[in-house]
């Protein structure tokens, strides 16, 4: 059995964290090796710090023309005019607010049948709902601003 001999060497290094000095006693060819890596990770992190491509985020506010562009239908608002029975009372009920209001488009939601939703216009807020409602409920005296899905060119 022979003896193997290790070319040893004292070497002092400082800890990357906290500064703190180490020494240690290690061969002269394994203190290369950690040497090369160490400076593979230094080379590595100066790689990472540079500087990458910027992404601007704008905190502008988006016009009503940008919303709408990228979706067309959003939450918005329609004038619950009245909730009938069935679809031929809901019909008569929207023939009467056409010749009463020409100018603001109506529909019926029959999603909660049996019962059959008068729904009227498309506001973008309650705020901008307020005046066609007032004139709605000197006709309608139920009539209400309701959240709805609404084609977003179509709002106010």
């Amino acid at each position: 059995m022979g003896f193997y001999t290790v070319d040893a060497q004292e070497v002092v290094k400082k800890d990357t964290l906290k500064g703190t000095v180490l020494t240690m006693t290690m061969d002269s060819k394994v203190e290369g090796l950690l040497s090369d890596l160490e400076e593979k990770c230094d080379r590595m992190n100066e790689l990472e710090s540079k500087p990458t491509t910027k992404v601007v985020v704008n905190n502008k506010p988006k016009t009503t023309e940008e919303i709408c562009r990228d979706n067309p239908r959003i939450m918005g608002f329609r004038i619950q005019v009245a909730v009938v029975k069935s679809n031929e009372e809901s019909n008569e009920v929207k023939a009467y607010f056409r010749s009463k209001f020409p100018n603001i488009k109506a529909i019926t939601d029959a999603s909660l049948r049996p019962n059959y939703k008068i729904l009227a216009g498309s506001y973008f807020t309650k705020q901008s709902a307020s005046a066609d409602l007032a004139r709605i409920k000197q006709y309608f005296k139920e009539a209400r601003a309701v959240e709805y899905y609404i084609f977003c060119q179509e709002g106010k």
